[in-house]
């Protein structure tokens, strides 16, 4: 199993609007290098929800649910997508700054390329942030 971080403007598409819809098909990655990332996920794998703008933190927890295919609305066989599924919002959303400020995160993508979409998350991390979060259920 692999773990993620997928970038959402809250005000496009909000992990709250993932919650209503259950699940939803993980589009509109242009970036190469996350394109590239969003192609080796496999069912199975969990990612967290992470709002950009003005909220900027880790709000959610979600499990990608298909294997990784061709965007069906694009006519582009480089653009892929993958279905994620809500899982739970977290105890305690953690921002940026605190990811930032905190010492243990020297090595993340998230800090070392703010402007990927799709951030892969070392495990070490993974447990980290879930201890940030309050934990699951």
């Amino acid at each position: 199993m692999a773990y993620w971080l997928l970038k959402t403007e809250p005000e496009n598409y909000s992990y709250f609007d993932l919650e209503r819809d259950g699940s939803t098909v993980w589009d509109g990655v242009n970036n190469s290098l996350a394109l590239k990332h969003l192609r080796t996920m496999l069912l199975g794998d969990l990612a967290f929800i992470y709002h950009t703008g003005q909220e900027r933190q880790v709000i959610g927890l979600a499990e990608i649910v298909s294997q990784p295919y061709i965007d069906p609305a694009l006519n582009d066989s480089k653009r892929a997508v993958v279905d994620v599924q809500a899982l739970q919002r977290v105890h305690h959303p953690v921002t940026l700054a605190q990811i930032k400020q905190d010492g243990k995160f020297t090595d993340f993508d998230l800090l070392r390329l703010p402007r990927l979409s799709v951030v892969p998350v070392w495990e070490v991390y993974w447990q980290y942030l879930i201890e940030l979060t309050g934990g699951t259920n």
